[in-house]
């Protein structure tokens, strides 16, 4: 426990109503959850206003209010602090919390469109066989070294990324790395996050739902490298049209990597199979078992970022060399009959087209590439004939089916990615609203040695129908089927 005025001490402008000195027993910042000696501070959401809650918290027993703007009654014996920005004085508040436990991490946060979770977690692994204790948070989960916590966020709420990064640095680690999502940035729940460094993967197509304009997603990402310290390194993907963007008002000292022009790091794929690519990285080689262009982004991303972390070693190719896979980018399962069956999260159109290049960049012209796509409901509908027209155009056959489609209609969700399709390549689509049975109907319909492509849902073990998530794991589904036509 701390005092409001421990909690306080450090913010650059705060008024106070009230006795200072009341003991704060946690942070809260959703109303239900307010107990007895809570401090609750009133965020403005994007559909609520967290002032509108303040008289119930009260009656729920905080103690304590912060707040943009005082009530218009005020009772003597709770605390008030009105700030300009509660989100970014709650991050300080919630370092003081902690005892500042996250200054003694360094935090490295990845942001972009696609690649965010590969780079964080395969940060992850190689500071591990560092032997570093590492923590992670990502959208496949959050683990402090072994210890694995169930994710349900890209990037938690603000009290629980600081509660967590506290648990990590009392478990003693040294390293966390994290992903930001832009929604993360706009929202400031990476508010006093001490960033040791940034990296910028990529920013295409996605969350126009909530950002409305690619403008206002541009501004979220590059806001993460706008609030940088001097102290921190920014890594930038030079070949992205939007990659030196992040860098110009930026205080941290800055680096770049590349595939397509000189740049700090700079990689050059000399061979690839689908079981894995050899890497040119600046004056370095090395094999990795990952596969794709995309990947060899990510790559030379995590390598410049350990590089600079430790300003590099022999150890540092090798240990990149033993770099596995992520869960669910670009698995590869074999089947019976030489059938390949590639599972990935791709659910954006730039990183669907990756993998699908990728996948033909490699492949015989006589092997058929069937790919399984949908698009998620109640998100971004602009990317959805997006999708449908690269499965077409860049597969022997496409069989569009349901992703997580939430609270809306499957079917008319695949009516509006068969919108996208060229008429031409019609002939190549399937509409399938079941994803099992488009999964089954992939396997039944492929010969020997083709390769299926399950995009879009990689990781997960679940299916969001109606508000309620089914057990449903594509690389389970697809094993099965395996073992059915053995």
């Amino acid at each position: 426990m701390k005092t409001l005025q421990q909690l306080i001490a450090t913010l650059e402008s705060a008024t106070v109503y009230g006795n200072a000195d009341v003991w704060i027993s946690g942070l809260q910042i959703d109303s239900r959850s307010v107990v007895k000696g809570n401090l609750y501070a009133a965020m403005r959401g994007t559909t609520v206003d967290g002032h509108s809650f303040i008289d119930a918290c009260i009656e729920a027993g905080a103690s304590a209010i912060l707040c943009e703007e005082l009530p218009l009654t005020q009772r003597e014996d709770i605390a008030y602090v009105v700030v300009e920005n509660t989100a970014k004085a709650l991050g300080e508040i919630c370092l003081n919390f902690y005892d500042r436990k996250a200054e003694n991490i360094t935090i490295v946060g990845t942001t972009g469109t696609n690649g965010k979770t590969s780079v964080s977690t395969l940060l992850f692994d190689l500071f591990t066989l560092r032997g570093h204790l590492c923590g992670l948070i990502s959208t496949v989960e959050n683990r402090i070294g072994k210890q694995i916590i169930p994710s349900t966020h890209t990037t938690p709420n603000i009290v629980a990324l600081h509660g967590l990064l506290a648990q990590m640095a009392e478990a003693g680690c040294d390293y966390c790395f994290m992903e930001v999502s832009s929604h993360a940035v706009d929202q400031r729940r990476i508010a006093g996050v001490p960033f040791a460094a940034g990296v910028f993967t990529n920013i295409t197509h996605d969350h126009l739902d909530y950002h409305k304009t690619f403008d206002n997603y541009i501004k979220a990402k590059k806001q993460f490298f706008d609030e940088l310290p001097s102290t921190a390194v920014a890594v930038t993907n030079k070949d992205d049209r939007n990659g030196m963007v992040m860098l110009q008002n930026t205080k941290a000292m800055r680096y770049t990597y590349a595939m397509k022009q000189p740049a700090d790091f700079t990689v050059r794929v000399s061979e690839h199979d689908f079981t894995g690519m050899q890497l040119q990285l600046n004056q370095t080689e090395f094999w990795t078992p990952l596969i794709g262009g995309f990947n060899a982004y990510n790559l030379c991303a995590v390598y410049a970022t350990a590089f600079l972390l430790t300003e590099g070693d022999a150890e540092l190719p090798i240990q990149m060399s033993a770099l596995g896979k992520v869960n669910g980018r670009f698995e590869v399962l074999r089947g019976p009959n030489r059938i390949t069956a590639i599972v990935d999260y791709a659910h954006t159109p730039d990183a669907l087209k990756n993998v699908l290049q990728t996948i033909n960049d490699i492949r015989k012209n006589s092997v058929n590439l069937i790919t399984v796509v949908g698009c998620g409901g109640n998100r971004d509908q602009a990317k959805r004939p997006e999708m449908a027209k690269l499965a077409a155009e860049l597969s022997s056959k496409a069989l569009l089916t349901s992703d997580n489609p939430r609270f809306e209609d499957p079917q008319e969700i695949l009516n509006q990615m068969e919108a996208g399709v060229d008429p031409q390549n019609y002939k190549r689509i399937v509409k399938i609203v079941d994803r099992k049975e488009a999964i089954k109907t992939a396997v039944l319909m492929a010969q020997p040695g083709d390769i299926i492509l399950v995009a879009g849902k990689g990781h997960e073990t679940y299916q969001d129908i109606q508000g309620v998530k089914h057990p449903f794991d594509d690389k389970i589904i697809l094993s099965e089927t395996f073992k059915l036509i053995e």
